[in-house]
């Protein structure tokens, strides 16, 4: 994510209500995931071509 943005963070709509599943968040020259029972371990950027990808 930019330096100067702060992500907004989305969960799947598949996850359940103890948080356990992945969140990402989206921005147009980076892509950020991570564990939603850990957010404070960090987070595993990609470009948006690797995202698209993925999908």
């Amino acid at each position: 994510m930019h330096a100067q943005h702060t992500p907004t963070w989305q969960k799947s709509s598949y996850s359940n209500t103890k948080d356990d599943c992945v969140e990402i968040a989206l921005d147009p020259a980076d892509m950020g995931i991570r564990d939603s029972k850990a957010p404070h371990a960090g987070a595993l950027h990609v470009s948006p071509l690797a995202w698209h990808s993925f999908l």
